[in-house]
């Protein structure tokens, strides 16, 4: 009877460790020794070069928060697990703990905000057009009757509908599984243009066949901050991410390396994607915080 009541009694403890965990992400690494980082295979921030390879500014960056968490629970080795995740699973792979937290291209905003939490912003996106260089299209009017490729899951697919019922235009929206998918769909013809992040639109141009075919073109369409996600109310977490960016921005490293991917030569190709820091990501450095895009539509 006491041998059953032990074993009542440390299964509830563990049960209770476990639950603690849940909600306490510093705790779960310490005790497992590893962290899952949630990584993208074709982002203008985070993609891969294959064999369980993940690379890119927003990766780079999250590297530097592990070796800076690392250090924060004096652990002597700390393993750094790769987690692909897509625009449709990423907030549900966070959510549910199969993340701890994912540093891809993902936009701060309200609706996400009620199920996850996000880190200071690292980058402000503008949302853009890419199209093939002869096609005569330079605007978003210029894309009535046409097909226009975005990637399932996004919120440039909002964007793309909020401006088809402002401007009257009416155009056909043809979804990439992925944003290499939908630069396939522009670089094959099926469809007359891509819409989404620049960042990914210029690093999917720099690595295709012939980059002079491609150019970024129109209006700026949508002004979104782009964070880390991390789960909700787990605030030492958040501390601690926050802490690292932070300290990133201060002593200059992360504009060492923006530079590094954005404005030199990057693998796989060895081109370079060409998008200079903003004005508008110099700003959200300034002075870090992690508001959504709606305060941004409100400037």
């Amino acid at each position: 009877m006491k041998k059953h009541l032990l074993a009542i009694a440390v299964t509830a403890l563990a049960a209770g460790s476990a639950f603690a965990q849940a909600g306490d992400t510093l705790a779960k690494i310490k005790a497992s020794g590893s962290i899952t980082l949630g990584v993208r295979e074709s982002s203008g921030l985070s993609y891969t070069l294959g064999n369980g390879k993940y690379v890119g500014f927003h990766t780079e960056m999250a590297e530097r928060v592990i070796a800076d968490l690392q250090k924060q629970l004096g652990l002597a080795k700390l393993e750094t697990k790769y987690q692909p995740v897509t625009s449709q699973n990423r907030v549900p792979l966070v959510t549910n703990g199969t993340v701890d937290f994912e540093c891809g291209s993902t936009t701060n905003n309200a609706a996400r905000q009620k199920d996850v939490a996000f880190a200071v912003t690292t980058y402000v996106e503008e949302v853009r057009t890419a199209v093939k260089a002869n096609s005569g299209i330079n605007s978003v009017k210029d894309l009535n009757g046409k097909s226009v490729a975005t990637t399932t899951g996004t919120t440039s697919v909002q964007t793309l509908r909020k401006n088809e019922r402002a401007g009257g235009i009416d155009f056909k929206e043809v979804y990439g599984k992925d944003h290499a998918d939908s630069f396939l769909l522009l670089e094959t013809g099926r469809a007359d243009a891509f819409v989404m992040d620049a960042s990914i639109l210029a690093a999917n141009i720099s690595k295709s066949k012939n980059p002079a075919d491609f150019k970024i073109v129109g209006e700026v369409l949508s002004v979104e901050p782009i964070a880390c996600m991390l789960r909700k109310d787990d605030t030492a977490f958040k501390k601690a991410v926050d802490d690292s960016i932070k300290r990133q921005i201060a002593d200059g490293s992360l504009a060492k390396l923006y530079d590094k991917w954005f404005m030199q030569p990057v693998p796989p190709t060895n081109t370079k994607v060409g998008l200079p820091l903003s004005e508008a990501t110099k700003a959200a450095w300034a002075t870090p915080n992690d508001k959504p895009m709606e305060d941004y539509a409100k400037k």
